[in-house]
């Protein structure tokens, strides 16, 4: 191609998807813009979709042939913006570069451990995605906080934060380089480098990165560098997604760029980041790059949208083929600091985009009474049924058979052979065969009741992907404290314009705006967004004159840095504009804030943090410090490359193309269809009405009227409907059904993202150990967000025992709470807080929320006493109180039940006096997380009466009953085909449709607990008998019956392979029997702390093993508190999860009946005076077999200041069985180390005063093995 008249007229922005490429470009000539979409891997045809996109359309413009084996000229490009899923795609099916992991001694095993949770709370496989580094290498280094009182020495130094930090073991390079050099050998170029505390003292990394680097390292990541910030498992991953990413990126980019010619330099190529910002290609690294698809979108709506086509806060809504991406924008962009990507955690500023598994591909199933759509993907291929690919049916088949996706307006590349249309035929016969299937059903449960037709079918399940698509959406909103029907709907993507107007309507929003490049919007925004540079450190001090003298002086060193970086790259001053932020948080939490230098001039970051938390979390905290924790410098390079351009008013009514059948909720209707590029600033069509946008479909409902723009965009009014939705309260509508099981638990989601958001303690707000739920005006259990096993289906006693003790005495206003084991808790620290709800005086509903609080009282600080004997000895026990009455909040009266008592009943055990038990030690804290509680349960109040006005009180009163009923049919169900398969099992009695199994383990105390379970193969009914189970104990491992029926509940979940509702209705089939006054069902004086976190696991191996699911998992929660009477610390330690059939047993995570996250390294150091020597896996403590038990964890701490220690645990005598010829996983084992260095086994149950260098070690069980090595 020779040089001719384009002279840098050519700007290309590019988005590089997984599936597809989309290519917009600005062209010379009358016709200013081109696009293109090629499949973004055809290696028939191109190496390259990106290059090549830009080769053709140079060829197509200047009219010049380019062969693919020559060189690109780039005489007439300007410049090119490209975003890409490369990065997310090498991790999600890691295929990273080979890389070693370099981290502080003591904790090669910290980045497979996480935070111990497990992904999926029911999945007994406990599938983890597999770590990306290869090969650990522990690096003899440590630096500790120093205490309280030292000052700067030789070995005790200031970190950049302007903290001090004792250098306790300086790095041994000359240690060091034989095990780097030992890395190269193995052909291992890529590190990341992970040590403790290196955010504010890098000098060891840094040592590192320069050896490594001398001795021909190719990728260095270092931890310090990419997020200097507290919490090191967050950075740790960050660290090895750079490392594991960055090489790939590179080559990548370099084989891009090689397709070019020499005059490549001249062309400014930007690459878009996470955050949303470009940056050029020697800045472009793998820890940033995981959205960089994504985060075009997001620019494209929104410096197109908001403030241009509306002032209202915008939704973002990118519906694809697999997955849905929602996102915020109120006229800034809306960042998170942590994210997670295929398992693995990023810590750097990305935009807040949350995705749901939910597209144009997902799934059609009829399950159990209901209809179901994805989280599963039928793919591009085979894809759906109408792709003539032998698929299965999809959403797209749902829309074709409706009429909303049109053949005659999309190419022939379907079959075999990729030349045929989309198959209507296909898919409408498929549909008639899951009507077959759907209206068998619907006969069998009411005889009376209509067939469905082929369309009702259709547009139900279009409805049930619609509800799944809004969840996200109103969580995205009202999570923040934003009401959501305030929104304006940005709709884009491949799918989204089809559902946009049901979307909006279902959200009680008035307004849809669809950019004219809808289906290539993310592209399209790379030419909007603009270059970014950052640079942070960490600032440690409390929020006040003083510290922001210091915060002045660094922030003009860091402005000059980012200042320096967009100068090397060709802007000038005047096009550089800088932020400052500051990340606060109140003293004692962990909620960190980025906080933007306010607007109004007034540098009051305090005033803005303070209004940004009482908006999002709904009170703000008095008398607390504010803490700076970080400054941030946030750098923009202004470039305003692409601009909407505005058309002129268009005279004269829109022709329609043609007219086509098209199937609504009330019938077939005829609509007419319009071209985009024929329709004109100011023109109106009225719904219903279809606009082909290219291969894009926008269908505008009836009751809905669309316009276009001055820019050339649509804009939809989503016209009024009736509010109330009628329906039959004779029979369930199976639609509606998987409507309302996903209303019901999204309800209870929410109000447990409020708990979360508004609660105090670490332990609600950071380990998430609380459960919410709603209830039928019965008690019975209608929704309960899967949050700790523990507390499934155990709120539905309390909830009864509340109702029959108040009876005629509930009021409206009122709100409960308890926390007795005897009224159906499980021990004192769960307390539940219960709102009744009236309406014209009638109780109609229940809301509930159960959260653990870290401090009730009782013998020790954490109030897990291991060492109790009776209830008193455990903290505040309150079987009944109106924590509101008639809505005025009873203050005193709570305060007095938390405070100190005196009991007769609990004596000394010297004199025989009556003991005087503490109270809470926390009590602002306790008052804060009610409060919390309580607003947990008003919003789900809130969301359940817009469902009343929706729907109507009868209606929803009798879906609360369908849900469980079809919960009920689906265990039935899921119990018929156990019994089948229980017939080969070795513990097995069989007597005609009954099926019996036994199955029995033992406390550390000897005490047994018995299992003899009954299914009938028929009636799908099973009873649980524990009679032979021990009586109660003299300690405080007995269970209150809430916490058995939780543990049952959950081994049934486990075993079902479906999604099925958790309510009463679960229990329907199920039978338990608990001989009274066994450990199962102790007296209202038993200790019972240790039934709940230690009994319940016993519980769950017992069930699982009469069902020969899998072996024994370590069968513990291994708590752990410390404190004197200033603070108190509380974590449960994960183990070792049992083998099973097909599956090895993961290793060093949380098991069954908890699933709590462990307090990161850093943050327990900072705040405590702790130093923690080691935490890893227990090598070899998994039990052998054909499939190996999972090895339980090791972890040491060192005490620096004298406090009380205490452990509760169990299997420390009797180990976690194997099954089938699996071996044991090893036992758990506790040991104080004196700084003589005397060890001194504590047992599992124990409490200690320590001493400051004295070394708690607690090395947790391995789980159970499954099946003969042999």
């Amino acid at each position: 191609m020779k040089e001719g008249s384009y002279k840098r007229e050519f700007r290309f922005c590019i988005d590089r998807g997984g599936t597809f490429t989309d290519v917009y470009a600005e062209v010379p000539g009358e016709q200013r813009c081109r696009a293109i979409k090629l499949l973004s891997v055809d290696p028939a045809n191109y190496e390259d979709a990106p290059a090549e996109g830009i080769r053709r359309i140079l060829e197509e413009v200047t009219g010049q042939k380019i062969p693919r084996s020559d060189k690109i000229p780039t005489y007439p490009i300007e410049w090119i913006r490209m975003g890409t899923t490369v990065a997310t795609n090498a991790l999600l099916e890691r295929k990273g570069e080979r890389l070693a992991l370099c981290v502080t001694n003591g904790f090669k095993d910290l980045l497979q451990i996480g935070n111990q949770s497990r992904p999926k709370i029911f999945d007994l496989t406990v599938a983890k995605p597999s770590p990306l580094f290869q090969a650990v290498i522990e690096v003899d280094e440590r630096v500790q906080l120093a205490l309280d009182g030292e000052v700067e020495s030789e070995r005790v130094v200031k970190g950049v934060s302007g903290e001090l930090l004792e250098i306790v073991k300086p790095l041994d390079e000359e240690a060091l380089k034989p095990l780097l050099e030992g890395l190269l050998k193995r052909g291992i170029t890529s590190i990341a480098v992970v040590f403790l505390h290196s955010y504010i003292y890098p000098v060891h990394e840094l040592a590192v990165e320069r050896l490594a680097k001398a001795l021909g390292f190719k990728q260095v990541s270092l931890s310090s560098a990419l997020t200097p910030m507290v919490r090191v498992v967050p950075r740790g991953f960050t660290a090895t997604v750079d490392a594991y990413l960055t090489p790939v990126i590179k080559d990548y980019l370099s084989g891009f760029l090689s397709r070019f010619d020499e005059e490549l330099d001249k062309v400014n190529v930007l690459f878009m980041q996470s955050d949303g910002g470009l940056t050029p290609e020697n800045r472009f690294s793998g820890h940033k790059a995981i959205l960089s698809g994504p985060a075009g979108g997001v620019v494209g709506y929104a410096r197109t949208t908001f403030g241009l086509e509306t002032e209202n806060p915008l939704i973002g809504f990118d519906m694809g083929g697999t997955s849905t991406d929602v996102s915020r924008y109120a006229g800034s962009y809306e960042q998170v600091l942590e994210t997670q990507t295929a398992g693995v955690m990023i810590q750097a500023p990305q935009l807040d985009i949350n995705t749901v598994a939910a597209g144009g591909g997902s799934k059609l199933k009829f399950q159990l009474g209901a209809f179901r759509v994805g989280p599963e993907s039928v793919g591009a291929h085979p894809g759906p049924v109408c792709y003539r690919k032998g698929g299965e049916l999809a959403v797209t088949d749902a829309n074709l058979l409706l009429g909303r996706v049109i053949p005659d307006y999309f190419p022939s590349i379907f079959g075999p052979n990729e030349n045929e249309p989309l198959d209507l035929e296909a898919t409408r016969e498929a549909f008639c065969k899951l009507s077959d299937i759907i209206n068998s059903h619907r006969r069998e449960k009411y005889p009376s009741s209509r067939d469905m037709t082929v369309e009702e079918i259709a547009i139900g399940f279009i409805d049930v992907a619609n509800e799944a698509m809004c969840r996200p959406i109103r969580e995205l909103t009202e999570m923040k404290g934003h009401e959501t029907r305030k929104h304006t709907l940005a709709c884009f993507g491949g799918a989204g314009p089809q559902h946009a107007c049901a979307i909006a309507r279902a959200l009680g929003m008035r307004e849809v705006i669809i950019h004219r490049y809808c289906g290539i919007l993310s592209a399209y925004g790379m030419g909007l967004a603009d270059v970014i540079e950052e640079a942070q450190e960490p600032y440690a001090a409390i929020y006040g004159s003083d510290s922001m003298v210091e915060v002045s002086k660094r922030s003009k060193v860091l402005t000059e840095q980012v200042r320096q970086q967009l100068r090397v790259q060709g802007f000038k001053d005047e096009n550089i504009h800088t932020d400052l932020y500051l990340n606060l948080r109140y003293e004692g939490t962990d909620t960190a804030m980025m906080i933007r230098t306010p607007q109004d001039g007034s540098n009051n970051y305090a005033g803005k943090f303070v209004k940004r938390f009482r908006q999002e979390y709904g009170f703000e905290l008095q008398k607390r410090n504010i803490l700076i924790s970080d400054v941030r410098v946030r750098g923009v390079g202004v470039t305003d490359m692409l601009k909407p351009v505005a058309m002129e008013k268009t005279v004269g009514e829109p022709k329609a193309e043609k007219f086509y059948q098209v199937y609504y909720g009330n019938g077939w209707q005829e609509t007419p269809v319009y071209i985009l590029k024929n329709l004109g600033y100011g023109h109106t069509i009225k719904g219903p009405a279809i606009i082909m946008n290219g291969n894009s479909t926008l269908l505008i409902e009836p009751v809905c009227r669309a316009a276009i723009t001055k820019h050339g965009n649509i804009r939809i009014e989503i016209g009024s409907v009736p509010t109330n939705t009628e329906l039959s309260i004779k029979v369930a509508d199976v639609v509606q059904l998987s409507i309302f099981n996903n209303r019901f638990m999204g309800i209870a989601e929410q109000m447990g993202r409020t708990l979360q958001r508004t609660s105090i303690s670490t332990n609600i707000k950071e380990r998430l150990d609380f459960s919410c739920a709603l209830f039928s005006p019965d008690g019975g259990l209608v929704a309960n967000a899967p949050h700790i096993p523990v507390h499934l289906g155990a709120m539905s006693s309390t909830v009864r025992w509340q109702l029959r003790y108040w009876g005629e005495n509930l009021k409206e206003g009122d709100v409960l709470v308890t926390n007795h084991p005897c009224a159906g808790g499980s021990h004192l620290p769960d307390v539940t807080v219960i709102t009744p709800v009236f309406r014209d005086g009638k109780l109609i509903f229940f809301v509930a929320s159960r959260g653990h609080h870290a401090e009730i009282g009782g013998i020790t600080p954490g109030s897990m006493p291991p060492l109790s004997k009776t209830i008193w000895e455990e903290g505040a026990s309150i079987k009944a109180f109106k924590l509101v009455e008639q809505g005025i909040f009873q203050e005193g009266g709570i305060i007095k039940l938390f405070q100190t008592h005196i009991f007769d009943e609990c004596r000394n055990y010297t004199d025989g006096a009556p003991r005087m038990i503490p109270g809470t030690r926390r009590l602002e804290d306790n008052l804060s997380d009610l409060r919390a509680q309580v607003a947990a349960n008003q919003r789900g109040i809130i969301l359940i009466g817009e469902l009343i006005e929706q729907y109507s009180l009868d209606i929803v009163q009798t879906y609360m009953k369908h849900v469980q009923t079809n919960a009920e049919a689906a265990v039935r169900e899921m119990l018929k085909s156990i019994a089948a398969r229980a017939a080969k099992q070795s513990n097995l009695e069989k007597q005609g449709p009954l099926v019996t199994l036994v199955a029995e383990d033992y406390m550390d105390d000897g005490s047994v607990i018995h299992l003899k379970l009954t299914i009938d193969e028929e009636k799908g009914e099973a009873f649980f008998d524990f009679e032979g189970t021990s009586p109660e104990v003299y300690g405080n491992w007995n269970a209150p019956e809430a916490v058995t029926t939780a543990a049952v509940i959950y081994c049934l979940r486990c075993l079902v392979d479906v999604d099925i509702p958790l309510n009463q209705g679960c229990l329907a089939p199920v039978s338990i029997h608990i001989p009274l006054g066994s450990l199962l069902s102790p007296s209202e004086k038993a200790a019972v702390v240790g039934g709940n976190v230690l009994t319940s696991q016993r519980v769950t191996d017992v069930v699982l093993t009469a069902f020969q699911a899998c072996a024994c998992s370590q069968g513990c929660t291994n708590n752990l508190t410390f404190g004197d009477n200033t603070f108190g610390y509380y974590e449960t330690i994960g183990g070792g999860c049992g083998a099973g059939p097909g599956w090895n047993g993961t290793s060093g995570v949380q098991c069954h009946m908890t699933n709590t996250r462990i307090t990161d390294p850093e943050i327990l150091e900072q705040r405590y005076p702790v130093l923690l020597h080691r935490f890893g896996l227990r090598e070899n403590s998994g039990g052998a077999g054909q499939f190996k038990g999972g090895n339980g964890i090791i972890r040491e701490i060192e005490y620096r200041s004298p406090m009380t220690v205490s452990i509760l645990s169990e299997r420390r005598v009797h180990a976690p069985k194997g099954l089938m010829g699996g071996q044991d996983g090893a036992r758990g084992q506790n040991f104080l180390i004196r700084k003589d260095g005397r060890r001194v086994y504590l047992g599992g149950k124990n409490t200690v005063d320590v001493q400051p260098g004295e070394i708690l070690q607690i090395l947790t069980p391995g789980g159970g093995g499954w099946g003969c090595t042999s």
